[in-house]
């Protein structure tokens, strides 16, 4: 734990009583002088270590945070995510569970690095948690907030019937689906392909039974749900699963004939499938769209490259069915 002015470690030896009487201070007494009393009672205490930018987190929100937790007198974290390259995102109130951190994770905005100091009854209480947490323990939390989504319109929205639903107003539907594309986003980068692909398709069923009242509404559904579908067929790719990536690829072209990524996707479907007359097809039109693209670029080498390989695997095939035909053929 760097810079948290632990003392040393001997001072965990001597009775409170004679630490007091000499004037020692305890480590988490001496970090406390220098951080920001949240609630007024002293049992929860913030430093800000690195600001961060934007709105505080809201009450609603689901979030993703680096921690590491700390007894005094410990250099090592009794837990830690540090190891972690994704941390998961947690909603406050379900999944947050110790209601200090909960409170801390309220004053702070994304990118924002603090510590903070829990009182036994804002952490683990007088009983602790064994063997981990001794009774009556005061813990501090090292807290960087990475990312958060307020996700308050997403739980008031699902926790109505489709009835209900469909009178909700086109704006707040869009939201809602637009927060569930940032959650499917986040599980993609993560790998976490299974759990995108299902936020993915739960926000386009949002969509697909909305009756757009005209044109613009019309127009401002298929805005969202054409990255949705793209997202989805490319997701769809990584789970192995062509056909339903091409499929997914082909509804994004009903919206707009001309994508670059939908052809682009639909290519790689059809290479993945050996449909090499498909994937031509679908790759020239993307490149024909962008003729530099890498991507694009590359995937019709690897076409020629799988196309080869396949006519060779039919000559050596019908060379061994008619082993005579050349022979024959050369009289």
């Amino acid at each position: 734990m760097s810079g948290n002015g632990l003392a040393s470690r001997i001072q965990q030896f001597l009775d409170p009583t004679e630490r007091l009487r000499v004037g020692m201070q305890s480590p988490f007494q001496r970090l406390a002088h220098q951080m920001q009393d949240l609630l007024g009672d002293g049992g929860i205490l913030k430093e800000v270590i690195q600001a961060g930018e934007g709105p505080t987190v809201p009450r609603d929100a689901s979030v993703s945070i680096h921690f590491s937790a700390y007894l005094e007198y410990s250099d090592k974290p009794f837990e830690t995510t540090s190891r972690m390259k994704y941390p998961r995102m947690m909603k406050l109130g379900r999944d947050v569970t110790l209601y200090g951190l909960e409170l801390g994770l309220l004053t702070m905005k994304k990118g924002e690095f603090s510590r903070f100091l829990f009182l036994p009854k804002y952490a683990y209480g007088d009983i602790g948690s064994p063997p981990l947490i001794p009774p009556a323990a005061t813990v501090l939390y090292e807290v960087q907030v990475l990312d958060f989504l307020d996700s308050a319109e997403v739980d008031e929205f699902f926790a109505l019937t489709p009835e209900e639903q469909n009178t909700v107003p086109l704006c707040t539907v869009l939201n809602v689906v637009k927060t569930q594309r940032c959650f499917g986003n986040r599980c993609f980068n993560q790998s976490r392909y299974e759990d995108a692909k299902d936020r993915y398709k739960q926000a386009l069923s949002l969509l697909t039974h909305r009756e757009p009242a005209d044109e613009k509404e019309k127009s401002s559904i298929a805005d969202t749900q054409l990255p949705i579908l793209l997202n989805l067929s490319l997701t769809l790719l990584r789970l192995e699963k062509p056909l339903k990536a091409l499929q997914y690829g082909q509804k994004a072209l009903e919206i707009d004939p001309q994508n670059t990524k939908a052809f682009f996707r639909c290519g790689q479907a059809c290479l993945e499938m050996d449909e090499y007359e498909k994937a031509q097809d679908y790759l020239l039109m993307a490149q024909a769209n962008k003729p530099f693209n890498s991507d694009i670029n590359n995937s019709l080498k690897k076409l020629a490259s799988c196309y080869k390989d396949f006519m060779d695997k039919e000559k050596e095939m019908c060379s061994k069915m008619f082993p005579d035909f050349h022979g024959t053929s050369k009289k």
